[in-house]
């Protein structure tokens, strides 16, 4: 029997009255502490994982959606542009990063250069176009001004190739203290570095997860610092590049990534998280790898968070956000269905379980097209709604049509697209 709940024995009425050893002014005191050492107990995070605790985490799905035409056209004008030909016509690897002064950096995989040109009427070119001689670069950056209009593109690339038949595309970034606890902020961004390969890697072999760091105001390269070289995996399937997302979650940086899935018998590929601390996502001792049980220092074996070969996964590309306690990810649902529609998953810590696969959406796309590379974009979301871009490309992009690659040929073929989302809990 415990001493709250133990007879009293032994003191006097005087003792009672006054708040003695036997007085019920003691006990209704003790019982008092020992009510609020509990709620104080029960409030601390529950593991090192930054939990909330499960009345913060509830399901998340998608409730509703609509296109978002400002931040599309926005885009479309841009590219439609004929002042100069040295800026981006069209790209897809679509990430952003809000910058301190209010200014959206947005950063570009595969981009094409150059004018394009405007049909005088709809005989026989139907589509804006840009000619063969357009140029391609594997990086680009575009600025975006505090009132939505895209302002110029970077000098591109922005990021040179590490070597022959090697290449960088820029993925997720965020700005954070040069240092952990620091002052002065940079731009951080994730890199994958790959390359050339055989088919069926026509997209290139995964390589390495590297991070840039951009000077600010003037977003000037500073550096670049190789965080994971997976080159010493045999298996290019087996291969992890992380920073397809970030989520921050109280003193972490929550970095995910994914494998490659080339092969039919692996329909979706698998998530994998690492973390690492604010100030410090420059410096690869710093980060940490979920195994399965804790976070692990490099050199362990990293075990995915989501999928199971079939048809639970991740495209090669996903996007993760946090909703209160709730985390939420937006990916290409697997299968056939990953060219056309977005479905999402849901967890209360980064490392899951994951649930789902939960309410799926079909954006609009253009004719014999297909959608890939969701992002979410919170510079641009707000008042409930969540901003999702997806990129847009044909499936068959380097066929020709009438002389011209289909990408060329049709340039709404090779610009992001955005759609604005409501999330609820699933009925």
């Amino acid at each position: 029997m415990s001493q709250a709940t133990r007879p009293l024995t032994g003191p006097t009425a005087a003792n009672r009255q006054r708040g003695g050893p036997g007085s019920p002014v003691l006990w209704v005191a003790l019982l008092l502490v020992l009510a609020c050492a509990a709620v104080l107990l029960t409030a601390l995070p529950d593991d090192e994982d930054d939990r909330k605790g499960p009345a913060a985490c509830t399901a998340r799905g998608v409730d509703s959606w609509r296109p978002a035409t400002g931040p599309t056209n926005a885009f479309a004008a841009y590219g439609d542009d004929a002042a100069r030909d040295d800026d981006w016509s069209g790209g897809d690897g679509t990430h952003s990063v809000k910058l301190p002064d209010g200014r959206v950096l947005w950063l570009f995989s595969d981009t094409f250069l150059g004018r394009v040109h405007k049909p005088p009427n709809l005989q026989g070119q139907p589509h804006k176009w840009r000619d063969g001689t357009a140029p391609m670069v594997r990086n680009s950056g575009v600025v975006m001004s505090r009132s939505g209009g895209i302002e110029r593109t970077l000098p591109t690339p922005l990021f040179h190739d590490p070597g022959p038949g090697q290449w960088r595309w820029p993925v997720a970034a965020k700005v954070e203290p040069r240092v952990p606890g620091g002052d002065e902020e940079v731009v951080r961004v994730l890199l994958w570095t790959r390359a050339a390969g055989p088919k069926p890697w026509i997209f290139g072999v995964p390589a390495a997860t590297e991070v840039a760091t951009l000077t600010l105001p003037d977003l000037a390269l500073e550096g670049i610092t190789q965080i994971s070289d997976q080159r010493g995996v045999a298996d290019p399937e087996k291969r992890v590049l992380y920073g397809t997302t970030t989520v921050d979650d109280g003193d972490h940086t929550y970095v995910f990534g994914g494998n490659d899935a080339q092969t039919a018998s692996r329909p979706s590929s698998h998530a994998y998280v690492a973390r690492v601390p604010h100030g410090a996502l420059g410096d690869p001792a710093a980060w940490r790898y979920w195994d399965g049980a804790t976070w692990s220092r490099a050199g362990a074996k990293p075990r995915s968070v989501l999928g199971d070969n079939g048809e639970k996964g991740v495209g090669s590309a996903f996007t993760v956000v946090r909703d209160g306690g709730t985390y939420v990810l937006f990916t290409m649902a697997a299968g056939a269905r990953g060219l056309t529609t977005v479905t999402s998953y849901w967890a209360c810590s980064p490392s899951g379980p994951w649930h789902g696969p939960g309410k799926d959406f079909a954006p609009p796309l253009p004719e014999d097209a297909a959608a890939y590379n969701p992002q979410a974009h919170p510079a641009l979301s707000g008042g409930g709604r969540l901003v999702l871009s997806y990129d847009v490309n044909a499936p068959d992009a380097t066929a020709t049509a009438g002389g011209q690659a289909k990408v060329n040929r049709n340039v709404e073929l090779y610009r992001p697209r955005f759609v604005t989302l409501r999330l609820s809990r699933p009925e």
